[in-house]
């Protein structure tokens, strides 16, 4: 057997987070230090933040979930609110929070990092969550996440060839790897395999996901709709710009301090 137990702790042997290794977790990590209440969305198993708390931050950490065995994993550690919901419930009140000391409810920094941004698939997916995001910010307050470059095509090395082989927990080998169903309309359709490593290889768990794949023209339309000003934009994680060898298309939009 092979739960979605067990799918989440693989998930952590599979992308640790490391800001010493890994450029992008030291972006994020840099945007955390510098904001005193910050929301992920779409924490997965809660590793940005734990890492935050562990580095001595003192403000409000809240991570937003929809998996339940991956929040339930992000769950044993009671320092940091954790809460299911998807970015649309970005602005629900009791994700918001009480004002605190005078503050507006809400956050200075609102990330959805590891390329979670993909997961809102549809048109209405992507206004509703912008939106809510945008209403979960103080005012003056930064949303920060990544999407990968369509012009790079990264799905096209989505195939068992480039399978990755670790060791879980327990000390079980497994394999994992991708294929791609389908890819139309800016949308990537493919499966995630988790195998038993070794001349058997029996499928343990396969997992079928879409993902949306927008440039820098239709990202900068859906968040001038939700009220988003543009303030970094980069195509990499050393902060340089946006170029046509770019992998990635990496956004730091504010929520003005006034209305426009």
């Amino acid at each position: 057997m092979f739960s979605d137990a067990d799918a989440a702790a693989l998930y952590d042997v599979l992308n640790p987070w490391d800001p010493g290794a890994w450029p992008a977790d030291a972006f994020y990590e840099a945007l955390l230090a510098d904001a005193d209440s910050v929301l992920d969305v779409g924490c997965g198993t809660g590793a940005m933040l734990v890492r935050a708390r562990e580095q001595g931050h003192t403000g409000r950490l809240v991570g937003l979930e929809p998996d339940r065995a991956a929040l339930a994993r992000a769950r044993r550690r009671t320092d940091i609110e954790w809460i299911e919901g998807t970015a649309a419930d970005a602005d629900r009140q009791d994700v918001r929070g009480p004002d605190r000391q005078g503050e507006p409810s809400g956050f200075t920094l609102v990330t959805m990092v590891s390329h979670a941004f993909q997961c809102l698939v549809t048109d209405e997916e992507l206004r509703a969550s912008l939106d809510a995001i945008h209403s979960a910010l103080r005012p003056g307050g930064v949303f920060a996440f990544e999407t990968r470059h369509p012009r790079a095509r990264a799905w096209e090395s989505w195939t068992p060839d480039h399978a990755s082989t670790v060791e879980y927990p327990s000390g079980r080998g497994l394999r994992v790897w991708h294929e791609v169903e389908s890819a139309e309309g800016g949308v990537v359709a493919f499966t995630s395999t988790t195998a038993s490593a070794g001349p058997d290889a029996t499928v343990l768990h396969t997992d079928r996901s879409r993902l949306r794949f927008l440039d820098e023209a239709a990202l900068d339309g859906l968040l001038a709709r939700a009220g988003f000003l543009i303030e970094g934009r980069y195509g990499d994680w050393d902060r340089t710009p946006v170029t046509a060898a770019s992998r990635e298309i990496i956004t730091l939009a504010r929520r003005p301090a006034r209305p426009a």
